[in-house]
Formats: structure tokens, C-alpha cells, sequence
């Protein structure tokens, strides 16, 4: 493995783990979709910051950037507050109007100034390590890698010194506010390392891998763990697998190294979200269904409950009367069976005394509007579930 092959997994590891910690708020705070907005309005910033000092390594391009990427959040909050669009609306409105900016000082005042697809959207990972920093004629290594790693120290820094203040305030700002702290500081500086975190990363990966590497990451922890501490853990753990997994799918097909990694990602998200144990799709559809069966069983159990006459209670009585079809009567019944809430005899259903207990309490709950109760009731009785 050559240099330039270590120095662009390097790069794209430490771009994954700087965009996962700001993404991981930001997904909890249901601000997923302001991280492209931020990518793409921060071009007017580096236009002018380029205008200002005609340099394209000087530090205020990304001071600028970052500056245009908190003016996209101030904006679309003002436009939101007025309550007369909500907030997608609002993003949709700003950061196509400071893309365009950007655009029409480029061609107005930089015409020469080549926009490549590839640069701006995909990013070409394969060039940063062409670009090197040097100090009095010493290589010190890819200027994306210095730019990006700065970024990063600076934001594990200010993660660490104000951690429970972002806890707080991103899960309840009214608690925040009543502690003292500022919901508002906190979540314009979050929007600033985010803006400063893109613009960092945004020359050597381009605005998709950002975007990607902001939220893909971050959302798929989501699915995974309610856990603040072990979302961010994941959330760098699938960013910098993701990030080095595509390199090499790159590799192997030959093909771009940003669109390949934003590949893996799309794959890791959507096998987390198909078989995550809680949150996956097949989980839920399966509770669902659990769900179903638990009520029908409740439902038959009040029936039984109610009803002496031996022809209410026979089998068949599912099917004829109550309108089930035979697999779920099946279901129930064996269900119930498991759990010894009812015994059958000569396909005469009775309720044991387990299920009787179970039966009444049910119904003192339901009478006193406390259905809430009955998932409780469940855990105690059933030792198998739908």
C-alpha cells in the first residue's frame, strides 16, 4: 500500500469522524437536512473570502465559509418564526438563493474559474494528497489532512467542555433554560462547527460525502442505541468503516472514492434500518404483529370471561362467530395454550386460573381508563409473547 493510498484513508477517516460528532446532534435535533443546506450556501463565503485575499489556502475562506453557513441558519430560522412556511420549506428557500450568490459572483467576477462536478459535488479524494503543506521547504503531508485534523481536535475539544450542555439543551431546552444554560448559544455553535467542519472537508470530499458523512453515520447509530455516548462511539465507527470499506471498493472497480463511500454508507444504513434489533424495519413489523395476536387474545379471553354457554366457548366459535380467519384463530389459541390462560376440552375452552386473574384485572383496568396498564399487565403474566 502506497503513501498516497495511506494518506487518503487517513484523510477520510478523520473527515468521518469530524462530520459524525456535529452530525449526531444534529440528527437528534431533526436538523438532518440543514447539513446540505450549509454545504451548498457556504459557496458565496468562500467566493468573497477568495475575492478578499486572491488566496485559495487562506485561513479566512473557511472563516468566511463558516460565517455564510450560520447566516443560512439565522435565515432560515427567521423565515421559519414567521410561522407562515415550516422549516423544510424555509431551507429550500435559503441555500438555493446563496448557491446562486455564489454562482453569479463566480461567472460575474471569476469567469476563468473552472466548476467541476466532480470537485464540488463529488469531491476527489485521489487529489489531496497532491496537495501538500510545507513549512521552509519541508513536506509536512496532505494540507486537507492538517485543515481536517485541526478541525477535528478543536471539535473533540469543545465536546468534551461542553458535552452536557449539548445533552441538555438537545433534548430539552426548556430544562436547559431553566438550569441556566442557553439553548440558543448552544445551537448556533453547533451550527458553527457544523459550518466550519463542512467547509474543512469540503474541498478534499466535496458537498455529498459531507452531507453523507454528516448524517448517514449518525442516523444509522439511531436506529442501534438511545444512548448519547454509545450513538457517537457508532456513529464514528460506521463513518470511518464506511469511509475506509469504500476506498477499497473504489479501488477495485475503479471508480470515484467519494461516490464509493457514500455508497457503503447508504449499505450499512440500510441494512441497520432492515434488521436493527428495536428500531429495524423487520422488529417493528414483527411487533406489530406480536401486537395484533396479544390483542386478539385479550380480546377472546374477556369473550371467554363473559360467556358460560359451552357453544360461545367451543373452538369453532372463533371462526363462526367472532369472524377469524384459522390462522390467527390457530395463533391465539396456541398462544394462550403457552401461556396456560385457557384448556380445552373436547374443544370446549375454559379459562384456567391464571387466565381468570388475568381476565379480571384486564377489565378493572379497562373501567377505570387505565389502558396504559395492560402492557404491564402483559410483562407479568406472559411468558411468551405473539
Amino acid at each position: 500500500m502506497s503513501n498516497a493510498q495511506i494518506e487518503i484513508q487517513l484523510i477520510a477517516s478523520l473527515v468521518a469522524i469530524a462530520c459524525a460528532i456535529p452530525g449526531t446532534f444534529l440528527v437528534l435535533r431533526k436538523m438532518a437536512l440543514i447539513t446540505d443546506a450549509i454545504s451548498h450556501s457556504i459557496l458565496p463565503g468562500i467566493v468573497v473570502g477568495f475575492f478578499i485575499t486572491h488566496d485559495l489556502s487562506s485561513p479566512l475562506l473557511i472563516i468566511m465559509a463558516a460565517a455564510s453557513g450560520v447566516l443560512t441558519v439565522v435565515l432560515v430560522e427567521f423565515i421559519q418564526k414567521t410561522g407562515l412556511v415550516k422549516e423544510d420549506t424555509a431551507i429550500g428557500l435559503v441555500f438555493p438563493a446563496l448557491f446562486s450568490i455564489g454562482i453569479i459572483l463566480i461567472a460575474q467576477n471569476a469567469n476563468d474559474v473552472h466548476l467541476d462536478v466532480d470537485a464540488v459535488l463529488l469531491g476527489e479524494l485521489a487529489f489531496a494528497p497532491f496537495d501538500r503543506f510545507m513549512i521552509s521547504g519541508i513536506d509536512m503531508g496532505p494540507k486537507s489532512l492538517w485543515i481536517i485534523g485541526s478541525i477535528l481536535i478543536i471539535t473533540l475539544g469543545l465536546l468534551f467542555a461542553f458535552f452536557k450542555e449539548l445533552k441538555v439543551s438537545t433534548f430539552d431546552a426548556g430544562l436547559a433554560s431553566a438550569l441556566g444554560l442557553s439553548p440558543v448559544i448552544m445551537h448556533y455553535g453547533l451550527m458553527t462547527v457544523s459550518s466550519i467542519t463542512t467547509v474543512g472537508a469540503f474541498d478534499a470530499v466535496g458537498a455529498i460525502l459531507v452531507i453523507a458523512l454528516m448524517i448517514a453515520p449518525a442516523a444509522t447509530a439511531y436506529l442501534l442505541t438511545n444512548d448519547l455516548k454509545k450513538m457517537l462511539l457508532l456513529a464514528v465507527t460506521f463513518g470511518v468503516g464506511s469511509a475506509i470499506s469504500g476506498y477499497w471498493m473504489a479501488h477495485a472497480l475503479d471508480t470515484s472514492i467519494s461516490g464509493s463511500m457514500t455508497t457503503v454508507l447508504g449499505i450499512v444504513f440500510l441494512i441497520v434500518y432492515l434488521f436493527a434489533p428495536n428500531k429495524g424495519l423487520f422488529s417493528v413489523l414483527y411487533r406489530q404483529r406480536q401486537q395484533r395476536i396479544e390483542v386478539s387474545l385479550l380480546t377472546f379471553l374477556l369473550h371467554l370471561g363473559n360467556h358460560k354457554e359451552e357453544e360461545e366457548r367451543h373452538v369453532k366459535h372463533l371462526n363462526e362467530h367472532i369472524n377469524w380467519q384459522k390462522v390467527q384463530s390457530k395463533s391465539v389459541l396456541d398462544l394462550a395454550l403457552k401461556n396456560n390462560m385457557i384448556s380445552i376440552n373436547n374443544d370446549i375452552v375454559s379459562l384456567t386460573k391464571k387466565g381468570k386473574k388475568f381476565t379480571t384485572e384486564a377489565i378493572d383496568y379497562i373501567v377505570t381508563n387505565k389502558n396504559s396498564e395492560i402492557e404491564n399487565m402483559k410483562d407479568r403474566f406472559f411468558l411468551f409473547r405473539g
